[in-house]
């Protein structure tokens, strides 16, 4: 199917929020927008875009520091990154999209649905808690072992962490993320873990990656999350809102429903025999959940 589909695919390049963003687009109509995670890129939607792409204008972006985008020193928070996704939208010539997120890129969406309201239509967020530095909460008061799991996201929080020690050691971090934690072995081969690899070699990607991550489980975000009330509360999320998660992810909470806020209506969504990169690793499920939830 997807080999099928490389003939449709469009790598474009727009500007958005003083950024040059690299995407892939197929299809047509009503916009859907669809953002990867952690040590991602666009290639993570591979199997969603030929399927999604029958009934809807997808776009796929690489998010900015990543793979072909731009890959400024600043700007990694999530009002900036919301700010181009919401720019991303403008540049295309909508006014608003459906947007799904997967991992980050669903804290992303998150952030996104409830600082711009008018743009999102429907949101679906995939493998995500509601605020990523939940997942560090629910770690110190469940379990060491799930903070154990999540070592490689806790170790780059570290100050001053060398870019070369990432660098020197990028093959057994690909190989642990996309071989020993997958449920379903056969979602990703070798070669689908060298492209992973290979995109994250780019000049100017590891310092983009290490300031996503540190954002990602920022202290200073966590303690305000704590200790005053967030100002994104005077914009209640609005959009009908799907959440999926894997049953069997070790990389957030398996109770991705304890994790959402009461007073937001959602629907949820999980998938046996799964682990954390669920579109990856049951494609058919996660389209068919998709299709029914944007239609």
């Amino acid at each position: 199917m997807v080999e099928a589909a490389l003939l449709s695919w469009e790598h474009k390049y727009v500007k958005a929020n003083s950024v040059q963003l690299h995407y892939v687009a197929q299809g047509s109509g009503k916009l859907l927008i669809l953002l990867h995670g952690l040590f991602e890129f666009w290639y993570s939607w591979r199997h969603q875009l030929p399927y999604l792409a029958r009934q809807f204008k997808v776009v796929v972006p690489d998010l900015r520091g990543y793979n072909d985008s731009d890959k400024p020193p600043s700007g990694y928070d999530l009002d900036t990154l919301s700010s181009d996704i919401s720019a991303l939208i403008h540049s295309l010539g909508y006014e608003k999209a459906h947007v799904v997120g997967h991992d980050w890129g669903g804290a992303i969406a998150w952030h996104l649905a409830h600082r711009f309201p008018s743009k999102v239509d429907k949101l679906a967020i995939l493998s995500t808690p509601q605020r990523w530095q939940t997942v560090l909460t629910h770690g110190l008061s469940h379990s060491w072992s799930h903070l154990q799991r999540n070592w490689h996201v806790l170790a780059l929080q570290t100050p001053g962490l060398p870019q070369w020690l990432i660098k020197e050691n990028l093959s057994s971090l690909m190989t642990y993320l996309f071989q020993q934690q997958v449920v379903r072995k056969s979602s990703f081969t070798q070669a689908n873990a060298d492209l992973y690899q290979a995109a994250l070699q780019k000049p100017g990607v590891i310092p983009a990656l290490l300031q996503h991550a540190r954002h990602c489980l920022s202290l200073t975000d966590w303690l305000n999350s704590w200790f005053s009330p967030s100002r994104l509360s005077n914009h209640p999320l609005t959009s009908p809102t799907l959440i999926m998660w894997g049953e069997d992810d070790n990389l957030v909470p398996t109770d991705m429903s304890a994790l959402v806020s009461a007073h937001e209506t959602i629907i949820s969504r999980s998938i046996a025999d799964c682990g954390h990169w669920i579109q990856q690793e049951a494609p058919y499920s996660v389209n068919r959940e998709l299709i029914e939830f944007l239609s």
